[in-house]
């Protein structure tokens, strides 16, 4: 069984899959920015981990001991056109998203390099592959996200170290309802905001996710770099790749 460490596991995703990775009988090392909200999950080690800082990373990283596999898991999101979202808005999106998971995988990946196994698991999502207006932010966000991921999986397989991207669609973890939104009712932009329905249509469940992410940790350096889980995220991700990329790809009928 493996050792594995997640990040943002005091709720969601994170959560899940603490859950069914315990269940399945891998130990658990949990962490989250409030480590009073992993009182209650079954797991060999809590700690507290605020990824976009380097100190706590660190110190979340010493305390840990043997790291088999990373779960980078912690992430948010938020609504906003691009034409007026905060710039320190985006900022803090990627120092999250983007740059705190390569945090923690800086954390660990010396040690599985040493010892020439590991695995590191990002999870992102379909808008690692495309974009939804208003969440363009976020899907920079998880595009540069695969962009480290990708290049590491390339250089660190030399060493027996593999690297997999979960792209997930939407997932009723109650994330979206959490996301800021920087617009305002007399934007021009506003009735936008209330189009995106469809994109969140039948969403996937927790425990799927959850279930797809222990999946991958058992198959090991077989499983797949990508892999878009459930039938909604594996349809999009198939029509984007068969879109022309003469024009920007539009996964749902938006008229506003």
């Amino acid at each position: 069984m493996a050792r594995v460490l997640i990040t943002g596991a005091s709720r969601g995703i994170g959560r899940g899959t603490a859950l069914a990775l315990a269940q399945r009988g891998h130990e658990v090392i949990a962490t989250a920015r409030d480590i009073s909200k992993l009182d209650d999950l079954p797991a060999v080690a809590r700690l507290r981990m605020d990824v976009t800082d380097q100190a706590s990373v660190d110190a979340a990283v010493a305390a840990a001991g043997r790291v088999d596999v990373l779960v980078s898991n912690a992430g948010a999101t938020v609504r906003a056109p691009l034409e007026s979202i905060p710039l320190d808005a985006v900022r803090s999106l990627f120092e999250l998203n983007a740059f705190g998971a390569l945090r923690v995988a800086q954390g660990v990946l010396p040690a599985m390099r040493e010892r020439g196994s590991g695995q590191l698991i990002f999870v992102s999502s379909i808008q690692g592959r495309l974009v939804i207006p208003l969440i363009g932010a976020y899907a920079a966000s998880k595009w540069a996200l695969e962009a480290f991921a990708e290049t590491i999986a390339i250089e660190s397989s030399h060493f027996g170290v593999s690297a997999h991207v979960l792209e997930l669609p939407a997932v009723a973890s109650g994330g979206a309802a959490q996301a800021q939104v920087h617009l305002e009712e007399s934007s021009p932009y506003w009735p936008l905001l209330g189009k995106l329905g469809p994109f969140r249509a039948a969403p996937i469940s927790v425990e799927e996710s959850a279930g797809s992410i222990a999946d991958t940790i058992e198959q090991g350096s077989k499983a797949p770099f990508r892999i878009a889980v459930g039938d909604t995220a594996v349809a999009i991700l198939a029509a984007r790749k068969a879109a022309p990329e003469e024009a920007p790809f539009i996964a749902a009928p938006l008229d506003w």
